[in-house]
């Protein structure tokens, strides 16, 4: 006898998407969540990638637009020491948000228990067993212990994650004997800023927006709101940073004057977090009944692409993990969440480590590096190339049953013409159900998905991509093509049958 369907141990934007989405697909998931309170402690202040799409097919992306206090950034993202420069472009390939980590759990948090999750905050899963047939947490909350049981439980805990140590999975890799503090201030009384954002301090002089190295470490500065500066440090440091200590403004100050050789005069913060960088990926997603996401699974050494990878494996897993518990999953599905999220994870890790080689070096050659890479982004293939890695735009998924160019890839957002109406892919994404999108009148293939349990849509579409999509609630197409019904009935098997 089973308590719930899903314990899921961390109610960070990974957990929490993950709860949203098994609630969409019919399971009873319970959040348990260690600190009694969210965390003040100020953590990502970003948004970017596939995820900004998957959100706006739930219908969350105008709640989290709504969030952003600072302007949309600018078309620009830093990568391992350089610039990347999409203002050339109408449609930037890599979009980005300024939103608080924390806002964007509350937001998470409120679509997930409108939804009917349960969240325990104060509740520290402080033991897990498994069997064949379920898992049980051992949990410590304000009343003292008691236990929850579970046909699996995922661990959203974090880098640190218990539930990956408890669970015996190893986390192979490297943590950087660097660490990162920033600082957004206000500019102070006796700090000038030029034009092109150099600023003018009274001990040091002139030092210019952008990166200023020295061997003692890195200053980066630049601006995104008026009458604010973004101020970053990295120094080398042995030690291991606590996360949950706060960082001072004394603190920042003191890591400038040891990269820089003296002051730089700070006005009051807006925001002052500190961090270090890791490149590590769990051995396996999966152990048993215990499944592994975001943080918990890997630790990317840059900026800008960890919250996007950890709620994009959450949506992968959600429904799988439902059909299973249902008793509807072809056999193998639970599967493929390893094998397509340790694959992405995989990829993530292989851009951002080579942020860390382009950023750490120091000497002549490295510079030439960093040079050479600057000049080859001037390219806009190049350009567009990378910034589909870091968004993770360009990630396909093997498909069975198909060799057509959009299997296995993100769907695009199609405006559609129905029966009823103007409508888009979007829309028809939103309840989190699989589709199939009939834009030629195929009714064959249509009786066949409805079969599999699968919703039918059929429209018109301007320079439709194919004549019949078969969209996962994950938002990737796992079959496109005509009239080829052996195909179509091999994904049919293969995801929902």
């Amino acid at each position: 006898m089973t308590d719930v369907d899903v314990i899921i141990v961390g109610a960070g934007p990974t957990g929490l998407m993950l709860a949203a989405e098994l609630r969409l697909a019919g399971a009873r998931p319970l959040v348990l969540e260690r600190r009694p309170e969210q965390g003040k402690t100020p953590k990502a202040h970003g948004l970017s990638g596939q995820i900004l799409d998957l959100l706006h097919y739930r219908g969350l992306l105008d709640g989290v637009r709504g969030l952003v206090t600072d302007p949309v950034p600018p078309h620009r993202f830093p990568f391992g020491g350089v610039h990347v420069d999409l203002t050339r472009f109408e449609e930037p390939p890599l979009k980005a948000l300024s939103v608080r980590q924390q806002s964007l759990e509350r937001l998470l948090e409120e679509h997930a228990t409108g939804l009917g999750t349960e969240v325990r905050r104060g509740h520290e899963v402080v033991g897990v067993r498994q069997d064949e047939e379920s898992v049980t947490a051992e949990v410590r909350g304000p009343d003292g212990t008691y236990e929850v049981t579970a046909p699996y439980l995922v661990g959203c805990d974090g880098g640190r994650s218990p539930v990956r140590a408890m669970a015996g999975i190893g986390f192979p890799g490297t943590t950087y004997p660097e660490v990162n503090r920033i600082g957004q201030v206000k500019i102070p009384e006796g700090l000038t800023v030029h034009d092109d954002g150099d600023i003018e301090t009274p001990e040091l002089g002139r030092i210019k927006a952008g990166f200023t190295r020295t061997g003692t470490g890195v200053f980066a500065l630049g601006s995104l709101t008026p009458g604010i500066l973004f101020i970053q440090t990295t120094e080398d440091d042995p030690g291991e940073v606590d996360d949950d200590v706060p960082m001072t403004l004394a603190e920042l100050g003191d890591s400038i004057r040891r990269v820089l050789g003296g002051d730089v005069p700070l006005g009051e913060p807006v925001r002052l977090s500190r961090y270090q960088f890791s490149a590590r990926q769990a051995e396996r997603y999966r152990e048993g009944r215990i499944l592994l996401a975001g943080d918990a699974a890997h630790l990317l050494p840059s900026t800008g692409t960890a919250i996007n990878v950890g709620m994009s494996d959450s949506v992968n897993l959600a429904w799988k993990l439902a059909a299973e518990i249902q008793g509807r999953a072809p056999e193998g599905l639970l599967d493929t969440y390893h094998a397509e999220r340790h694959a992405a994870g995989a990829r993530a890790l292989l851009q951002s480590q080579a942020q860390v080689a382009l950023r750490r070096g120091h000497d002549e050659a490295a510079e030439a590096l960093r040079s050479v890479f600057q000049e080859l982004l001037d390219d806009e293939q190049a350009a567009r190339r990378l910034s589909a890695h870091v968004a993770g735009t360009d990630l396909r998924y093997p498909m069975p049953g198909s060799g057509h160019a959009l299997a296995g890839t993100f769907v695009p957002d199609l405006a559609l013409e129905t029966d009823q109406g103007a409508t888009s892919v979007a829309e028809l994404l939103r309840p989190a159900r699989p589709v199939l999108l009939d834009l030629a009148g195929r009714p064959e293939l249509s009786e066949l998905a409805e079969a599999a349990g699968v919703d039918v849509h059929a429209a018109k579409a301007e320079d439709r991509p194919a004549d019949v999509l078969l969209i996962r609630p994950d938002g990737y197409v796992a079959w496109a093509g005509d009239a080829d019904t052996e195909g179509l009935r091999e994904a049919l098997a293969a995801w929902f049958s």
